[in-house]
């Protein structure tokens, strides 16, 4: 059983779900977190992390020991159809003002398992794999064990969706989308080579309306492609080898090939009363920017403090900064996403060799180079926790790993 005092129901064991419990905990808060899956994910999803969201983890208790298992990346490079490099944005320093690399690849079941193991080590956490919501009245809750279709109903102070794009806890709510404009299938490929493949350490984006894609290292031995799709193409339709000829002549591993749709969009509404929506089942983002994930870690540190705070008896009003804060966050990050694949998309027409030239004369520019890669998420607009004016809503920097946890937590 769970320790006595105020208990959340944390609907998803991904990432954003395993942080936020371990967050609560901090805070005091005792959590049930519920899992569908009997069995972690074993693919990888996610594989970029940049210096915020680094910090976020560390907060949780696991930078530590993912840093040794993450690959800093250089920069990026816009690529021509035949995958000349038209522009080279290189990061300026190599850790950023938070203590760790601007930009680190990472193979997602890495940071899995480890949120999973710190999770279990929590005694303010319960998990039950296995285990889905199947009905939401207010903060009482209907829990179905997928196995045996027992029915069990808990009754928590909050109720958190941390369960994806086709999230349970969002249908449940009866809220929609907010669609940003922006909706594309893609194939991701993900393969494994002992080998390395020799190839620059950063992010590729290949600028080719007919097929643009995108390519990074991930890990030592891992490495990632992403390739649009056409309209009426399917995955079963294309080549894996022939879209990697033109990248590798050398044999890899084929660990993943799968169809995505990337979409651009937010949830109508975050929140009803004490139930909220974090991560994938409140916003949706096309990949380019590599924020995916860091959006749902942001959302998790974000809330976790609110929420422990309203549950030791503060004024429930506090939650209403959750989405006042974080939505426009996530809105900016997602519309430079939608900015990045505009680019993408847009470099082999007939005005090709003219934005060829005056990319690359943008580029001898240094002030350019830092607005693409160095400047930081945005800052949190004015609202019900933030004032009004510089510097409030940035984040304070961090020297160096750790610093954090010397400060202490709270105030």
């Amino acid at each position: 059983m769970l320790p006595d005092g105020p208990r959340v129901l944390v609907v998803g064991g991904g990432p954003t779900g395993l942080a936020t419990a371990a967050l609560l905990a901090q805070q005091g808060v005792a959590s049930l977190l519920v899992e569908r899956r009997t069995e972690p994910h074993p693919l990888p999803r996610a594989v970029h992390l940049d210096d915020e969201v680094m910090r976020v983890l560390q907060q949780v208790g696991v930078a530590g020991s993912l840093l040794p298992l993450t690959r800093p990346a250089l920069g990026m490079r816009l690529l021509d159809a035949d995958l000349r490099t038209m522009v080279e944005f290189g990061r300026s320093e190599p850790v950023g003002v938070h203590g760790y690399p601007q930009a680190s690849m990472f193979h997602q079941p890495d940071l899995d398992r480890l949120l999973r193991e710190h999770v279990a080590s929590l005694p303010d956490v319960q998990v039950r794999e296995g285990v889905e919501l199947v009905g939401l009245a207010g903060t009482r809750a209907t829990l179905r064990d997928v196995t045996t279709g027992q029915v069990d109903e808990v009754a928590v102070d909050a109720v958190l969706g941390c369960d994806g794009a086709h999230s349970t806890v969002r249908e449940l709510l009866g809220t929609g989308w907010r669609d940003l404009g922006f909706e594309e299938r893609w194939l991701v490929v993900d393969v494994r080579r002992t080998e390395p493949l020799g190839t620059w350490d950063g992010v590729h984006q290949v600028c080719d309306p007919r097929r643009p894609s995108t390519y990074m290292q991930v890990g030592e031995d891992r490495y990632r492609w992403e390739f649009r799709l056409h309209d009426g193409e399917s995955a079963a339709d294309v080549s894996v080898a022939e879209l990697l000829r033109p990248w590798t002549d050398r044999p890899v591993e084929v660990v993943r090939s799968v169809e995505y749709v990337f979409r651009a969009r937010l949830a109508g509404r975050w929140r009803d009363g004490r139930v909220l929506l974090l991560g994938d089942a409140a916003h949706q983002t096309p990949p380019f920017v590599g924020q995916g994930l860091g959006s749902g870690l942001r959302d998790a540190a974000n809330l976790s403090w609110k929420l422990a705070a309203v549950l030791h008896g503060a004024a429930d009003d506090l939650l209403d900064s959750y989405e006042t804060e974080r939505a426009p966050h996530a809105e900016a990050l997602i519309r430079t996403a939608i900015t990045v694949g505009w680019a993408m998309t847009g470099g082999q027409d007939r005005a090709a060799h003219v934005r060829r030239a005056a990319l690359a004369l943008l580029c001898r520019l240094p002030r350019l180079t830092r607005t693409v890669l160095d400047r930081g998420t945005p800052p949190l607009r004015p609202g019900p926790a933030v004032a009004k004016g510089r510097p409030a809503g940035r984040l304070l920097p961090q020297p160096r790993p750790g610093a954090d946890d010397r400060l202490g937590r709270g105030w």
